[in-house]
């Protein structure tokens, strides 16, 4: 048995799990936990996180192709001949592009183990909206290929804040491309990292590249240096296999898959001031899942601008939350380091990051489960309630309507203009230049293109 098998708990009901030959099964609740690639993906509702990851892959390919043929008649359309040769190496760089992901995510294909919507909606769970398999995509060249300098001063830092003691079970969450926890693993001589992360990408990329393999990912900068950067082959490798004990987990942060006091130092990367949930809340999580005289690691930015203004928070702040969460020893450090750097954009800045160490000095109230959805859109029966956002919503949507209801062909900027006027809703004048603002929104985005 692993290490990591005898801290595994169910993401729905809590009840260890049972790792088997034919996977990770929850006897509680009698669910069955797929693996992609070997990394266990531990979803409290694993049915529905992998058909809405798959959702969101077929979405990138079908971007990607779209990509590839808008490149193909512009190719026809041009008649500078460096332009064509940009237009397509770009072209040719996605038709590789689409056969390295289906290749790296072929694993998504795999059959789905059943939880229908209906568990889904009970479970109260979501992946975010604003996440898709490739938001994080550079961070695997920054980890694996051009980023070793942001790379040696993280784990650096990090390092300094776990100072000369053994880390002992050490958790990563919100690991991403795997660097950072594949570097302290390497550095210590302790048994046992866990790295966890949500997106099935950054996850099976990183268990390929840390067993020794590497991979040929292309790189797609959004502001090229030359004509030759718009698309750039990477080998994508670890400097060696990582040693034993290195374990990565499938899994949303919120509802960590593991058993309470199950490690010794957990380090959150770039997540605390991202996640969907205040402070307060995460720190009684990360408390949970420490031992006693476990320490918890903030590494990365400070820069809350979620949730209400009160939720906006200062360090200070942040001690004072730590510290009623079980916390003291408290220990905050600020560094400037490179950020993103590829050598092939022009888009790159220095980030002041900070290193906030802690020790769980006491027990307190565990939160109650993470949810993403409230009792209204699960209780059908429920009211839905009222709220300004609503009411906006509503208004903007019934305007876009009225704006698109007009446009018939014929009519001109004009003619809708004095329609509007007619209709008392506003001037002809104030009528065209909304009309005109609204157009050129509606055409940006109708034609805009995100390359990965």
């Amino acid at each position: 048995m692993h290490a990591i098998d005898q801290r595994l708990a169910c993401p729905r009901c809590d009840t260890p799990l049972k790792t088997t030959s034919d996977g990770i099964q929850c006897k509680g609740c009698r669910t069955d936990f797929p693996a992609l690639n070997g990394v266990p993906f531990l979803f409290a509702d694993p049915g529905v996180a992998l058909d809405e990851w798959r959702q969101r892959y077929h979405s990138r390919l079908r971007d990607v192709e779209v990509r590839a043929a808008t490149l193909a008649a512009a190719i026809d359309a041009v008649e500078i001949d460096a332009t064509k040769a940009r237009l397509t190496h770009e072209r040719q760089a996605l038709a590789e592009h689409l056969d390295e992901l289906r290749a790296v995510l072929a694993p998504l294909d795999m059959t789905s183990l059943a939880a229908d919507h209906n568990t889904y909606l009970a479970l109260r769970t979501r992946l975010p909206d604003d996440q898709g398999l490739v938001t994080y995509y550079a961070n695997l060249h920054r980890d694996w290929c051009w980023g070793a300098e942001e790379n040696q001063r993280s784990v650096d830092l990090v390092s300094a804040a776990i100072g000369d003691s053994d880390p002992g079970a050490l958790l990563v969450l919100g690991a991403g491309g795997g660097r950072l926890a594949y570097d302290l693993h390497q550095r210590f001589n302790h048994s046992l990292t866990v790295a966890v992360d949500f997106n099935p990408l950054l996850m099976i990329a990183a268990s390929r590249i840390c067993s020794g393999e590497p991979l040929l990912l292309h790189e797609f900068p959004i502001a090229p240096l030359r004509s030759s950067d718009v698309a750039v082959s990477r080998e994508l490798s670890a400097p060696e296999a990582a040693r034993e004990g290195l374990h990565f987990v499938l899994a949303n942060v919120l509802r960590s898959p593991f058993l309470p006091g199950s490690f010794d130092t957990l380090l959150t990367p770039w997540l605390v001031d991202v996640v969907d949930e205040p402070l307060a809340i995460q720190a009684r999580r990360w408390n949970r899942l420490l031992a006693p005289g476990g320490r918890w690691i903030w590494f990365g930015s400070h820069a809350f601008r979620s949730g209400s203004v009160a939720e906006h928070l200062s360090i200070e702040e942040s001690v004072a939350i730590i510290e009623a969460s079980g916390f003291s020893d408290i220990n905050v450090e600020e560094a400037d380091i490179p950020y993103m750097v590829s050598p092939a954009n022009r888009h790159a800045r220095q980030e002041r990051v900070v290193v906030i160490s802690m020790t769980k000095t006491a027990e307190v109230e565990p939160p109650s489960r993470h949810v993403a959805l409230p009792d209204w859109l699960v209780q059908t029966h429920l009211s839905v309630p009222t709220s300004a956002s609503f009411q906006n919503q509503g208004m903007t949507s019934r305007i876009q309507a009225f704006f698109f209801s007009m446009i018939d062909g014929q009519r001109s900027l004009d003619d809708m203009g004095l329609l509007m006027e007619q209709e008392r809703l506003m001037s002809k004048e104030e009528g065209i230049a909304s009309l005109r603002n609204f157009l050129i929104r509606a055409l940006a985005e109708s034609e805009g293109y995100d390359a990965l």
